[in-house]
């Protein structure tokens, strides 16, 4: 990363970096954060657009402020665990056409991560409300050990985001709400992985191969608009669309360990200032809510996000004096992408089995954007999640506080059968210089855990 002498960004910094070190696959397809609200997970975030419980609804649908009274708080945090590892039997050979070696599977690619999140909603008048929340949308996170056969594709991926959320909502007394906000998100990646110095060279031992080592930053800014509408006393509707951005972490490559022409054990380190262009898609959310008794709600959503947007991932030079290209929009390296636009479909229920406690459980299919290009940084599938929830509410003093707990079951092994082309000018692409390829199968499962607290003033 380029170095920030900002005191606000480095005050960002401070305070996302439990926040965002999300595990890779822990995903609403991509790299988007299901994880956003305790009260919401407990039924896989069926409904959410239209089931204004507190002040999360900031996030989810700001039109349903309108239906909140006084200023409500809610705060609370996520845990994400997966286990994601590669099968025996991963391989990978050299542009040279050589088996890498040694052969190991990297163990498991992801640690626990904390995502905590805070909203505020506060009704300015009988037709305004307005709001604001700071949460962690989007998240990656990926680390594969030194002797990973796979390295010359991925060592360590990182993105890490923090989004504050603006919201105002206005209502006509009659049923219908609209709303908007702003997410202004400040994110932050890394990216590195050994180098494989080309057919003509001899291989060198782990540690002694060149390391890349890509770090940026970059804030962003997308629009979020929302509608609630009260078909009755027992049901309502409610809808929310986000605009999409693309974020260009802009910071500086360093690769480590580049043998001297000539000089045989002499080594130098290049440096090069790049930028990362990374696409958010847009989404659009539905969601309904219906009580079918005084007891019982029933819950239902869905979401269509544009992952398509992202086609590929590049390091572009952005540097007329660097070492590694020096020529300002250069492409130094490029993986395909190709993602598709994805489906998430919701439903879920809440059991109100006494004044003070509530029972949740909810279900949500989760497509992967990951299609045919399966990468090591990424390695995902389709997914089913499942979550139980509970709710406990203290008359007495107002204090309400959501648990929750999930499980992601996945659509088989993520499957890779990466390419990765080495070219001599980084400005052409030329496939006959050289490939090196990588196939694994992935085992990956995962569980999430949340608690929040609310209340209203």
């Amino acid at each position: 990363m380029h170095k920030n002498t900002n005191a606000l960004v480095k005050a960002i910094r401070f305070a996302t970096v439990t926040a965002l070190a999300a595990p890779a696959t822990v995903l609403a397809g991509g790299f988007a954060l299901n994880e956003q609200s305790a009260s919401a997970m407990g039924t896989a975030n069926a409904g959410a657009a239209a089931n204004p419980e507190n002040a999360t609804i900031v996030f989810f649908n700001p039109a349903g402020m309108s239906q909140l009274s006084g200023t409500n708080i809610s705060f609370g945090a996520a845990y994400l665990d997966i286990d994601a590892e590669a099968k025996d039997g991963a391989s990978a050979t050299r542009i040279s056409g050589n088996p890498v070696t040694p052969a190991g599977r990297g163990g498991d690619i992801a640690d626990g991560a904390w995502l905590p999140n805070f909203y505020l909603a506060h009704e300015v008048s009988d037709s305004v409300d307005v709001g604001f929340g700071i949460h962690a949308p989007y998240g990656l996170a990926g680390d594969y050990g030194d002797d990973f056969v796979g390295r010359f594709f991925a060592d360590k991926t990182e993105l890490t985001a923090i989004a504050f959320t603006p919201s105002i909502a206005v209502n006509n007394g009659q049923g219908l709400s609209m709303g908007a906000g702003l997410n202004i998100i400040y994110a932050e990646g890394r990216l590195t992985r050994n180098q494989d110095l080309g057919p003509s060279a001899e291989p060198l031992p782990v540690g002694a191969e060149p390391y890349a080592d890509i770090e940026g930053d970059d804030i962003g800014v997308t629009f979020r608009v929302g509608f609630l509408y009260e078909l009755s006393d027992k049901t309502q509707f409610g809808m929310t669309a986000q605009t999409g951005t693309e974020l260009n972490l802009k910071g500086d490559m360093e690769v480590t360990g580049v043998p001297v022409p000539g000089m045989p054990g002499v080594t130098t380190t290049l440096n090069e200032k790049v930028e990362v262009p990374l696409a958010i898609p847009e989404s659009i959310t539905v969601g309904a809510r219906h009580k079918l008794t005084d007891d019982v709600t029933l819950l239902a959503g869905a979401t269509y996000s544009r992952w398509s947007r992202f086609e590929e991932l590049d390091i572009i030079s952005r540097d007329p004096d660097g070492e590694i290209a020096g020529v300002p929009g250069a492409v130094i390296s490029h993986t395909t992408e190709k993602w598709g636009n994805t489906w998430q479909f919701n439903v879920g229920g809440i059991w109100q089995a006494t004044p003070a406690w509530a029972f949740k459980a909810g279900y949500a299919y989760d497509e992967s954007p990951v299609g045919e290009y399966v990468t090591a940084r990424i390695p995902s599938t389709d997914r089913h999640w499942l979550t139980l929830g509970t709710q406990w509410k203290d008359v007495n003093s107002g204090w309400t506080v959501d648990a929750a707990v999930g499980t992601l079951i996945f659509d088989g092994n993520a499957k890779v059968d990466e390419v990765f082309y080495q070219h001599e000018n980084p400005t052409q692409q030329d496939p006959n210089f050289g490939a090196s390829n990588y196939q694994a199968e992935y085992d990956l499962s995962a569980w999430s855990a949340a608690i929040e607290f609310s209340k209203a003033f």
